[in-house]
């Protein structure tokens, strides 16, 4: 650990505001360029910094690094598709988990050369702690990148045992700690860093998929908090200052999540354990239902004074945002109010269809949050389902036994009318029926959401 001239930790202090006051841009559709600038600055010269107050060794591995990590990340965000951010967000949060740990194994390796007494023992508690907790986030993000990229089943994963190895687990990982803060011991580090690994599994498996974008959200908090810790064991500021900022707002939302989905973080967590977690997807329903062609729609449409438009992961799938915006300002041109419903937890991360129609340039005022939508719906006279599933469902209200019972969910059903875009009579992402389907007021259109608002929008031009 080197020490820090003044006027560098000066700047990293400097730095340390850009991330607060890029925290605060994001926190509105206005000022969140803005914002993303502002961090994305600060990070940089972060970044830089060491380059000018360290004599550094081995500079060009380094500098090789640096380029190649830079490289991928621009690749990935330019290359990703819409429906894969989630999948992205999961990787690039497990790689800074990993990142704390293994930095704070090399940490570790030198305080391991000085006296117990001149290490410190709240240094050794930090440095197991992130070497702990970053393990877990890494893990468990590589899980739910498997979850969420279908290279693994999307249902819970439980086998007989699991609690106890769980369990068994945790203890290890307080007993390993506690010999690297006691012995400053390299291989215990190492010991409890693979330890981690195996909580991360072991917590994530028992995740149902319609769960993952909280998990995703909890294990962000874990990264920013072993950023932190690996900030203080280095004394760095800007990493202590930008841990803590992450770790906090990863908690917050993590917590706001849960609350959207009328559950707790231990029942999503552990409730598979008790046969009560969100399940993954399960089979098509042989029912019959209403469903209609796009021309049918499009009178519907037509004669409708009030339309409220529910997004989901099925839009993004099909990359349809642009032709929805087209439809939709083609209907308030005729007079008829339109606009976007937004359920917390709509598609694969927090604020998924927030920014999948600010891509295709949906002014913000149209998208209505859950809460002060609810109350519209029975005032409307048809209600447009694009790719949504689950947040509709009247299974929250009206099954105990349903996965996602007790879910606050946008209340489609007391609208007028309601016309479901659907591929197939599928479920959705938490494996049950929607009932909604079945309802003699939902008609069903059938086909690649692209392709049926398509058709939907050349048929509402030629009324």
């Amino acid at each position: 650990m080197s020490a820090v001239p003044t006027w560098a930790q000066l700047v990293y202090l400097l730095c340390a505001v850009g991330f607060i006051l890029a925290l605060k841009g994001l926190s509105g559709p206005r000022t969140a360029r803005t914002g993303n600038l502002i961090g994305a600055g600060a990070a940089a010269v972060a970044v830089v910094l060491p380059f000018v107050y360290l004599d550094l060794d081995h500079l060009p591995l380094i500098i090789g690094a640096i380029a190649l990590g830079s490289l991928g990340g621009v690749l990935g965000a330019r290359r990703v598709q819409m429906t894969q951010m989630p999948q992205m967000v999961a990787l690039f949060n497990g790689v800074g988990g990993g990142a704390a740990a293994l930095v704070a194994l090399l940490e570790l390796e030198e305080l391991g050369h000085l006296p117990a007494s001149a290490a410190g023992t709240f240094v050794l508690v930090a440095t197991a702690f992130t070497v702990l907790v970053g393990s877990v986030s890494f893990a468990g993000s590589v899980i739910t990148f498997a979850k969420l990229q279908d290279l693994m089943t999307s249902r819970p994963v439980v086998f007989p045992g699991l609690p106890v190895a769980f369990a068994a687990a945790l203890v290890g990982s307080v007993v390993l700690g506690w010999l690297v803060v006691d012995g400053t011991l390299l291989w215990a580090g190492v010991a409890l860093g693979v330890m981690g690994l195996l909580v991360g599994v072991l917590l994530v498996l028992p995740v149902g998929g319609a769960d993952v974008p909280i998990v995703i959200s909890l294990l962000n908090a874990f990264t920013g908090l072993t950023v932190a810790a690996g900030g203080y064991v280095l004394g760095n500021v800007v990493l202590l200052v930008a841990g803590t900022l992450v770790g906090a707002s990863g908690t917050f939302l993590t917590l706001l999540m849960a609350r959207a989905m009328g559950r707790s973080v231990p029942n999503i967590l552990f409730g598979a354990l008790k046969g009560c977690s969100t399940l993954g997807a399960g089979e098509a329903s042989d029912r019959p239902v209403r469903s209609a062609g796009p021309e049918d729609v499009a009178i519907l449409l037509g004669y409708a004074d009030r339309v409220i438009i529910v997004p989901g992961y099925g839009l993004a799938v099909a990359q349809a945002q642009h032709t929805l915006r087209e439809l939709v300002e083609l209907l308030q041109a005729r007079g008829t109010r339109v606009d976007y419903a937004i359920h917390p937890v709509a598609g694969r991360m927090p604020g998924h269809m927030n920014v999948l129609l600010a891509e295709a340039q949906v002014p913000y005022e149209q998208l209505v949050e859950m809460d002060d939508i609810n109350g519209e719906f029975k005032h409307t006279d048809v209600v447009l389902v694009v790719g949504a599933n689950d947040v509709v469902n009247p299974a929250a209200r009206t099954t105990p036994s349903a996965p996602i019972y007790g879910m606050p969910i946008l209340d489609v059903d007391q609208a007028q009318q309601v016309v479901f875009l659907k591929r197939s009579m599928r479920p959705g992402f938490a494996g049950i029926e929607n009932e909604l389907l079945f309802d003699p007021r939902t008609t069903l259109l059938f086909g690649d959401a692209k392709e049926s608002l398509t058709k939907l929008l050349a048929a509402a031009k030629a009324l």
